[in-house]
């Protein structure tokens, strides 16, 4: 949806800015409860008393539930109104944030996450349809706009008061701040102006379950690919299939039903019935190319956003302010280029931005892996992110504009339906990518560094599970070591194993993500190659996450 320059605008009515409030803050809800996840990280693992890569569900099942519903909640908000299925799934967002403040388990955790990606999936598309009912001409572009702030700013600030409450109070209190937002944002709903919904829109519920299948399929999949294995089954697998992982089988059977499900949307269409998704939004090479870059970078910000704190956190045992100190360059960078990168989609065409962008984030992602320590301060790591950071927050921007103006007005709510499903299901798949691909490169360095270390005796890794590896931090080393029959020499050398096999890990694994970033470039060069004058307009469409 593209605000053109209409002569009749200066004769419209200025309407109130007070529903914009609801709109603005239910944005910063969404965007504040997915940044304070990866501050509560260290909390959490504390509290829980389970590994990191299991609090790292709470952002999959976030990402997977809004990525498998966004589209059903587009067409049900359509259907019941949006103003009602508005202030009903804030309801529910307030209720995710109470089970995440009193839970007891990481199961309530991720419940709670649950919750929360399932009122965002109507969420998502609602803040779009409710700014069209809302506000006309250029208020409509202003308020557009804002969303795209709003979620900056959220980004910003829970990393700053996640990070100061997460150290001096715990993880908890950040979700208090989350149900103050939803109550207040419920408060101010009651300002929105929509119609009561239209009965006759028809949901496909065979698409509908296509695509929902094959997103939780998929997620699940790669989120477990390393306890479950990445292809003969483990211990810790619920069953295997004919010795296989279920994690490989999961992702293959979801890929499958994703292709069933354009197929069978595909037909829907030309026999004129109603899909659940309009896909002649994708009609060109150039439309699935946004979409295969806006999942690439997403997915690689999610890798980011996972490791940091990880590092950060688990592996160096330091506070939640430490890591939204570390964080903050990336996300003040971000943040200002996201701004920023609309100034040049008048000098320069959507290819040039997008090849130039991935270049970028290749060469920063390459940059960290032969710079970082255990040290995410340095000068040259703080630079890597920065880079990294201009490279993502124009990408991001632009592969939406460039769906947006390619498709008419009134097939905005399927943009913003594949959107919020592509990005989400990018955040999802990449947290669990990470997580998987981090500890599976320490299984292999920590198992290389013990043949190569003879003073750690055979009878010494008899009594340690190295099939169950993950990242822990040197003191907890220490106490695991106590309980076997190590000497200190032995438990020093233990140590700086440990210490080598998460640097090389992390320095590995940030230079696959290069290498996935470069192969980006392919989809970059088919993006448009619009001449400055045929742009229709610069402004970008933000729907929150």
């Amino acid at each position: 949806m593209t605000t053109r320059n209409d002569p009749t605008t200066n004769l419209e009515t200025r309407a109130s800015w007070l529903p914009m409030v609801s709109l603005f803050l239910a944005q910063v809800l969404m965007s504040f409860n997915v940044a304070a996840l990866p501050i509560s990280l260290g909390g959490m693992v504390e509290d829980f008393g389970v590994p990191p890569t299991v609090v790292s569900s709470t952002i999959v099942v976030y990402g997977l539930a809004v990525a498998a519903l966004v589209m059903t909640g587009a067409k049900l908000g359509q259907r019941i109104g949006w103003v009602l299925m508005f202030r009903i799934v804030i309801v529910v967002f307030a209720a995710s944030s109470v089970l995440m403040i009193f839970s007891q388990t990481v199961a309530w955790a991720i419940a709670g996450q649950a919750l929360a990606g399932a009122s965002a999936a109507i969420i998502v598309p609602a803040l779009v349809a409710l700014i069209a009912e809302n506000y006309r001409g250029a208020q409509q572009a202003t308020a557009i706009g804002g969303l795209g702030s709003a979620r900056a700013i959220s980004g910003v600030s829970a990393f700053l008061i996640g990070g100061t409450l997460g150290t001096l109070v715990g993880w908890r209190p950040v979700f208090m701040i989350v149900l103050a937002i939803a109550v207040v944002v419920f408060a101010f709903s009651f300002t929105l102006r929509g119609d009561r919904g239209d009965a006759s829109v028809r949901i496909d519920l065979v698409a509908s379950a296509l695509i929902g299948a094959a997103i939780v399929l998929l997620t699940l999949g790669f989120n477990n690919l390393n306890a479950w294995g990445a292809v003969q089954a483990t211990d810790a697998a619920p069953f295997d299939v004919l010795g296989l992982s279920p994690a490989p089988v999961f992702v293959v059977i979801g890929i499958m039903l994703g292709q069933t499900f354009f197929w069978w949307t595909r037909r829907r269409m030309r026999e004129g019935k109603v899909p659940l998704i309009d896909l002649s939004i994708l009609k060109s090479s150039r439309e699935r190319a946004a979409v295969y870059a806006m999942f690439i970078v997403v997915a690689l910000e999610a890798c980011v956003n996972f490791t940091i704190p990880l590092y950060i956190q688990i592996v160096q045992g330091r506070t939640p302010f430490d890591t939204s100190l570390a964080m903050m360059p990336f996300n003040l960078t971000v943040f200002i280029t996201a701004t920023l990168v609309v100034r040049f989609y008048k000098r320069y065409p959507p290819r040039t931005i997008g090849v130039f962008g991935f270049i970028l984030t290749t060469a920063a992602l390459l940059w960290l892996s032969f710079v970082v320590t255990n040290n995410w301060e340095t000068l040259p790591t703080i630079l890597g992110l920065i880079v990294f950071g201009i490279g993502q927050g124009a990408l991001v921007t632009l592969v939406f504009n460039v769906l947006v103006t390619s498709a008419p007005a009134e097939l905005a709510g399927d943009v913003g339906s594949m959107r919020g499903t592509t990005q989400n299901l990018a955040s999802a798949v990449g947290t669990a990518v990470a997580g998987a691909l981090l500890v599976s490169l320490l299984g292999i360095g920590v198992a290389s560094a013990v043949v190569e270390h003879p003073e750690i005796p055979p009878t010494l890794v008899e009594q340690v599970n190295m099939d169950d590896l993950n990242f822990i931090s040197n003191d907890d080393l220490r106490t695991v070591l106590d309980e076997t029959d190590a000497t200190a020499e032995q438990v020093d050398a233990a140590v700086e194993i440990n210490e080598q096999a998460r640097l090389g890990a992390l320095k590995l694994g940030l230079l696959i993500l290069a290498g996935v970033s470069a192969l980006a470039i392919l989809p970059a060069s088919r993006l448009p190659r619009y001449k400055p004058e045929e742009i229709p307009d610069p402004s970008p469409v933000a729907a929150g996450r």
